[in-house]
């Protein structure tokens, strides 16, 4: 498992979370909660592609 990885993700969800902490207390709460939702996201589109990679890994090993 790739170490990098982990720490991209953590990256970005403190990258998130603070800028989530400024917007709220600006009293923009419509903005970060749309802020987290894309963070969200993001987050699930690398891990949709682990998921994929993954899939592809076994189908080699599995393979005739």
């Amino acid at each position: 498992m790739d170490i990098n990885l982990i720490f991209k993700i953590a990256g970005l969800g403190i990258f998130i979370s603070i800028i989530n902490i400024v917007l709220k207390q600006a009293d923009k709460e419509e903005q970060a909660q749309m802020l987290t939702l894309v963070g969200v996201i993001i987050v699930l589109m690398i891990v949709i592609q682990l998921i994929g990679e993954l899939f592809n890994d076994v189908r080699t090993v599995f393979r005739f």
